[in-house]
């Protein structure tokens, strides 16, 4: 680098000096009429000026050369630097930015998971919890933060395919501003009633729900949330009517639930099976598209009488558009191992997970299609955000 460096300035040098001293030859090849001077002396001052024009633009061409010569070196130069950016990851601490308070679903999953990737990557793995606005706060933070990988983003359903559809503008967005890396788990719910309901079955609570329009009502853990859209989709798809009971969280609804002030409620399986376990609410079926190994015995909705529906919640990684595909590839590989864990495996299970993994390819086609997909339920249903 420094013999390269003297070069440039040795020739840079003698560029300006070569031009410096023939600049002052341009005011005596005035030869037009009127300057004073006679043929002999015009004709002498026309040729030096125009060897001086030559000389100078020969000493541009020189400077234009070692110009493009030391802008291929720094870029060559910059292209190593890089090289040994990917080789060297991770060099420093990562921080996975979590866009929910501590404590919740995704934060447990955020400290699982990164305790293994500090074990596998050699490198502590810092979480930084950023709630806020159903997620936007963390999720804008996040794809805001260099593309170096040292910055990753939980992102769930809701930041990444809902919330585009109810916030105008939104301040991020999540098919151009994130590079996935892996869709890490997926979250079922289930259709919940009070105890006290006298239905056991999604057959005969479409029949309660027609016969009873003014006491129907299902709870929600607020507007925009999967609880009410997944209400909104049935509803949709069955044509019935039941008035929506929003709550500030998921404790609250189902709290609500529990004590007879609603009907029902698509509750994500995490929160509703304990409550099932205990008797005190009675689950009638899984939102997922096939039966959980979860609670293999419940039926999914779309084999009750709704076919095709779907309500499934999902966590994912991603990091800010941009990262160099190499460190995506050994993120993944590092979350992908960290996922098949048998102690993560019993952990995530235990606590209502399925679990997910694949290329990041896949998430970035289910960030598609569920875009497209909620999209349509937000318009059908005239949601707004209060």
């Amino acid at each position: 680098m420094k013999k390269m460096a003297v070069i440039f300035l040795q020739t840079l040098n003698k560029s300006l000096r070569l031009r410096g001293k023939h600049d002052g030859g341009e005011c005596h090849a005035a030869v037009a009429a009127g300057t004073g001077l006679s043929p002999r002396n015009t004709w002498q001052q026309t040729a030096r000026f125009r060897k001086t024009e030559r000389r100078r633009g020969s000493g541009q061409l020189v400077l234009a050369s070692v110009l493009m010569l030391l802008v291929g070196y720094t870029g060559s130069a910059g292209m190593a630097h890089a090289a040994d950016l990917v080789a060297d990851f991770p060099a420093r601490p990562i921080k996975i930015v979590v866009p929910y308070p501590p404590g919740g679903s995704t934060d447990f999953l955020a400290r699982l998971l990164g305790q293994k990737l500090r074990d596998s990557l050699g490198q502590p793995v810092v979480i930084d919890n950023r709630a806020g606005a159903s997620g936007n706060i963390g999720a804008s933070f996040a794809a805001k933060a260099p593309a170096d990988g040292y910055t990753i983003f939980l992102g769930t359903s809701t930041a990444l395919a809902v919330n585009p559809h109810l916030y105008k503008p939104l301040p991020y967005d999540p098919q151009k501003d994130f590079a996935p890396i892996i869709l890490a788990t997926t979250l079922p719910s289930l259709v919940v009633v009070n105890a006290a309901v006298p239905v056991k079955s999604m057959a005969e609570l479409m029949e309660y729900v027609k016969t009873n329009p003014a006491q129907a009502t299902y709870a929600s853990s607020g507007n925009g949330t999967p609880a009410h859209l997944g209400a909104e989709m049935y509803k949709k798809m069955t044509g019935s009517q039941i008035r929506h009971i929003p709550y500030k969280g998921g404790a609250l609804a189902l709290g609500d639930l529990v004590a007879g002030q609603t009907t029902m409620m698509f509750g994500i399986l995490p929160e509703a099976l304990p409550l099932v376990k205990d008797g005190r609410l009675r689950a009638l079926a899984i939102t997922t598209a096939r039966r959980s190994s979860l609670v293999p015995d419940l039926p999914t909705v779309s084999e009750s009488g709704v076919p095709g529906y779907e309500l499934v919640g999902w966590y994912a990684f991603l990091a800010p558009a941009g990262t160099p595909k190499e460190i995506v590839a050994k993120l993944n590989k590092a979350f992908g191992a960290a996922l098949q864990d048998k102690e993560v495996r019993e952990k995530l299970s235990g606590a209502g997970f399925e679990i997910a993994g694949g290329q990041p390819e896949r998430l970035a086609d289910l960030i598609r299609l569920e875009s497209k997909k909620w999209e349509q339920v937000v318009i059908d249903a005239k949601v707004k955000i209060d």
